[in-house]
């Protein structure tokens, strides 16, 4: 039954109806079918039952910092709004008048007293309720009461450690189950035991690819060398830096996962042979890292994260960039057109020149200007546009095996589990049998029932 109300429920073509979407994701065999990267009907479904049901990230609450403080964000295509009210509560509410639908607020960022509609001048409180009405005694004369007709909100809205997230879903899991260790972990490596705050402002630019294929480019590191050839020539990245072969992988529940390299076994040994203000001056020297150097940073990431230096995402689509110091949303806008969102974040006790450096690194690596995701762009584009095509390469799937059956999931007394290898598309994959679970699932009781736990054994 569940299978077939997706089946009646999609606007797939008669031909397509009888592929589910487990049908498109090859797991045996570590393959992708292009068509979940262009088919309308699927990337419609996607904005109800990933991004309508997911926690997503709205804002970082030093973005938040008074009553009235706002920030503007999107739930798949829903334009929302994070606020804070006048009792100091986050309130994440849709960004539309429900008189004849206009925006109630324009401004990407910013300070309000309530939030005015510019059609015909209904007003409503920081808490979505509606306040005033141009004419309500002599034009609604009774008919309209106004506790019933205040802004639609998202059904929950919860923090981590200073990450605001919200959800449409009623039924959806507390924000702390939904992330799990791994998703908490992915957090945590921005350095959450510091007191952060976000950069003012946030970069943005829009590149013609798929959402899915700009999250699952964070976790693969096989493609470095190639695309970024011209970063290392320029002998502003180490090849070591975009190149290493040693890596660590964890997977966790609902498709959150961190990939990357690790600390090495000879690296720890070379550390550990400092004395500790040497340890200190090495992690100082890269950006925004001197918080590693910490016992509590040593607590709050476990005996494996504190090895991480990979990269998470927070399922559907935040990236935690590497060295913790940004945030990047893959916004959809269409199954052929993504929206990144650069969030810079610093210490705010740090000394003005380390901020300053962040700031700068994260100018130099990454967004419009950056020198890395210029290549990276290029990438997807091509990719995506390649998905589109209906003779032979479309027929194709893409082939996401590498390192599958390969390697053994290894579990630390801590809990922690991970799989220690080399350059591997083990977390590419892992988004993509996740994601197919998700478009799968009815509800989120169904997929509370039936989503991959953390694999064990070989994987």
């Amino acid at each position: 039954m569940r299978n077939e109300k997706w089946r009646e429920e999609t606007g797939l073509r008669a031909a397509e109806k009888a592929r589910l979407p487990s049908d498109f994701i090859d797991v045996e065999h570590g393959l992708v079918d292009r068509k979940i990267f262009t088919d309308e009907a699927i990337y419609k479904d996607e904005l109800k039952r990933i991004f309508g049901r997911a926690w997503n990230f709205m804002c970082h609450e030093s973005q938040l910092p008074e009553v009235g403080s706002f920030f503007m964000n999107y739930i798949g295509e829903d334009q929302v709004i994070a606020v804070r009210d006048r009792e100091g509560v986050i309130q994440v509410l849709i960004n539309t008048c429900p008189h004849r639908g206009n925006t109630v607020c324009r401004a990407e960022q910013g300070k309000t007293r309530s939030f005015m509609c510019a059609y015909h001048g209904w007003n409503f409180d920081l808490n979505g309720d509606l306040i005033g009405v141009p004419g309500l005694d002599e034009f609604y004369r009774g008919g309209l009461k106004r506790e019933d007709w205040g802004i639609s909100k998202a059904a929950k809205v919860q923090s981590y450690k200073g990450f605001v997230f919200a959800t449409f879903d009623p039924q959806s899991p507390d924000l702390d189950d939904y992330l799990g260790w791994v998703g908490k972990l992915g957090l945590d490596l921005m350095g959450t035991d510091r007191e952060l705050v976000a950069v003012p402002g946030v970069q943005k630019n829009r590149i013609r690819c798929n959402w899915k294929l700009a999250v699952d480019n964070l976790f693969d590191w096989y493609h470095p060398k190639i695309s970024h050839a011209s970063a290392i020539r320029s002998g502003f990245f180490d090849e070591k830096l975009l190149y290493p072969a040693d890596q660590m992988v964890m997977l966790g529940e609902y498709g959150h996962a961190v990939s990357g390299p690790k600390i090495t076994m000879a690296e720890e040994e070379a550390l550990a042979a400092l004395s500790d203000s040497e340890r200190k001056a090495v992690f100082d020297s890269l950006p925004g890292q001197s918080w590693r150097f910490t016992e509590s940073a040593a607590e709050t990431l476990g005996p494996v994260g504190i090895k991480s230096r990979g990269h998470p995402n927070i399922f559907p689509n935040l990236w935690v960039s590497t060295g913790g110091t940004q945030l990047c949303l893959r916004v959809p806008r269409g199954p052929a057109v993504t929206e990144l969102w650069w969030f810079t974040f610093v210490d705010k006790n740090a000394p003005e020149e380390q901020k300053r450096k962040v700031v700068r690194m994260a100018t130099h690596f990454f967004g419009p200007a950056g020198l890395l995701e210029q290549d990276d762009g290029e990438n997807w584009n091509h990719s995506t546009r390649t998905c589109r095509e209906t003779m032979t390469s479309r027929r194709r799937p893409l082939n996401f095996a590498m390192g599958k059956g390969q390697d053994m999931v290894e579990v630390d007394p801590s809990g922690q589990s991970r799989v220690e290898t080399v350059i591997n598309e083990h977390a590419q994959l892992w988004l993509y049998r996740s994601w197919a679970e998700w478009m799968e699932a009815e509800d989120w009781p169904a997929l509370i029932a039936n989503h991959a736990a953390e694999p064990r054994g070989r994987i």
